[in-house]
């Protein structure tokens, strides 16, 4: 096993297209966004796993000792036989969660467990671990934030126990895994979301596992290799939302004019919410055009911005949606998927976050 501390990250995503429909066997496309989560492991002999995630206010700790004499067989081998729903009552136990524990914290709780005990069990004994995650993605936003807390979760346990190489070289500031590695590192995320979203489509994992721009489609990735370089406003309505409940209502009741169409066809589904509603007619009203991401129900929306607008035009689209009491991004699309990093190439304020300043 591996003892030097392990700093990871992995974006977010947008969805361009399909957020619903991929769960029923269409085509989804997907885009990392170039805001990330980031993950520090460090090992330590204390004889505690310990899991801070500053953004929600949580630190948890269990002995390791304890961990091991659960029996922990219902984990099987790690992949989707078993329903998640069992597997996450199991967990709970496991992980002495009280019944009125919040979803956040209950969701964060059971996808490390879930991880930590699978890739890890193979080890002599389990690890001490200290693992501190913190993310500039806002949570239940439908930008991925979950999908890549799982990614960096699954990188950092993989390598520790070296069930795949540390690609960091001597010299490197960024690298990246292998795609065997990612591979892998993708499987067991995926895994993670299960534990947190019941029935995901995998779309979310993969983005933030391989970055850039992704058709997905009933399991099948391919990489598209010619997205053109977009600018997007990210503008987040504040409104929370649940992907489980989302996908699952869907199921019940079975660029430009594409965009407007597609987000006429989600609100028909029943996913959409007078806000993003509000923030399509603010856009619109400024020439552009805006769609939500991810379930819907509230949570984000993304706006295309041309190439040809000027400074000027984009900053008054973004006072107007200010004005609504929304929060606003200028961004792109197109980010590199999970890294590992040097600790000299993050910059100052992201070290002491991840260092629990």
């Amino acid at each position: 096993m591996l003892s030097e501390v392990l700093l990871v990250s992995a974006p977010g995503k947008v969805i361009l297209h399909g957020e619903h429909a991929v769960v029923h066997g269409k085509v989804a496309l997907a885009v990392a966004l170039n805001l990330r989560t980031f993950l520090r492991l460090q090992p330590h002999s204390n004889g505690q796993v310990c899991l801070n995630l500053p953004n929600i206010g949580i630190k948890r700790a269990w002995d390791v000792a304890r961990l091991q004499l659960q029996d922990t067989s219902f984990l099987g081998r790690g992949d989707a036989s078993a329903p998640a729903a069992e597997l996450a009552e199991r967990l709970k136990e496991v992980a002495g969660l009280p019944e009125d524990c919040a979803d956040p914290e209950r969701a964060a709780v059971l996808a490390f467990l879930y991880l930590y005990l699978c890739i890890c069990r193979k080890q002599r004994a389990l690890p001490s671990l200290d693992i501190t995650v913190w993310s500039e993605l806002p949570a239940g936003a439908g930008l991925g934030s979950s999908a890549s807390y799982s990614v960096c979760m699954a990188a950092a346990l993989l390598t520790t126990c070296e069930e795949i190489p540390n690609p960091l070289g001597d010299g490197k500031s960024t690298s990246r895994w292998s795609a065997e590695a990612l591979e892998l590192i993708n499987k067991w995320a995926f895994q993670g979301e299960r534990m947190i979203h019941g029935d995901p489509s995998g779309v979310d994992n993969a983005v933030s596992t391989w970055g850039g721009a992704l058709r997905y489609q009933q399991g099948k990735i391919s990489p598209l290799k010619r997205l053109p370089a977009l600018k997007i406003l990210l503008t987040n309505t504040k409104v929370p939302r649940s992907t489980k409940a989302l996908v699952a209502g869907v199921r019940n009741r079975l660029l430009k004019e594409l965009i407007d169409m597609n987000q006429h066809q989600l609100n028909a589904l029943g996913v959409g919410h007078a806000l993003l509603d509000q923030l399509c007619q603010v856009t619109m009203a400024h020439g552009l055009h805006s769609k939500l991401t991810g379930a819907g129900g509230g949570g984000c929306g993304i706006t295309l911005l041309r190439p040809d607008l000027e400074q000027p035009e984009i900053e008054a689209v973004k006072q107007a949606l200010h004005s609504c009491g929304f929060d606003c991004w200028e961004t792109s699309i197109s980010a590199p998927g999970v890294s590992v990093h040097a600790p000299a190439s993050l910059d100052a304020s992201m070290r002491r976050a991840l260092d629990g300043l």
